[in-house]
């Protein structure tokens, strides 16, 4: 855990902002959840953990923090939040990719090749539409529920 706080303290110095006590709190409460969480289910994390309630609306806030700083995943398909799986590397990594159990529920973060979804992008844009993000959520069953 060290290790991300660290990672997530480099970052936050790199783009001139601060990991704030509570932002560093509910970052370590989504890690400890260890699954995709509403930011009401944060909050309930983070006052189980920390013995002290936090509104749903400064969770909301932090989490935006967070994934402006790619430390943290919204799936915008189910309104929830998940740690960044590369949290504690400091190397660059391909473009994240969601993989969502329509079982249980589970997520599993891959790359995938700038490449691809560069291809992707030009494919979408020749017929005028703009992609407003790179992010895919690609549901199935995983390997356990199948």
């Amino acid at each position: 855990m060290q290790t991300i706080i660290e990672n997530a303290q480099k970052t936050c110095v790199e783009e001139g902002v601060k990991l704030t006590p509570k932002r560093e709190n509910i970052l370590i409460a989504i890690i400890k959840a260890g699954e995709a969480v509403s930011a009401y289910e944060l909050a309930e994390v983070y006052r189980e953990l920390y013995k002290q309630p936090i509104p749903a609306m400064s969770v909301y806030r932090i989490l935006d923090f967070l994934v402006e700083l790619s430390l943290v995943h919204k799936l915008t398909s189910a309104n929830k939040y998940i740690a960044c799986s590369h949290i504690s590397c400091s190397h660059n990594h391909e473009i994240p990719q969601f993989l969502i159990c329509e079982e249980c529920q589970s997520v599993t973060e891959i790359g995938v090749k700038n490449n691809v979804i560069e291809e992707l992008r030009g494919s979408v844009e020749k017929t005028g539409f703009k992609l407003t993000t790179q992010q895919l959520e690609l549901k199935g069953i995983c390997a356990n529920c199948q």
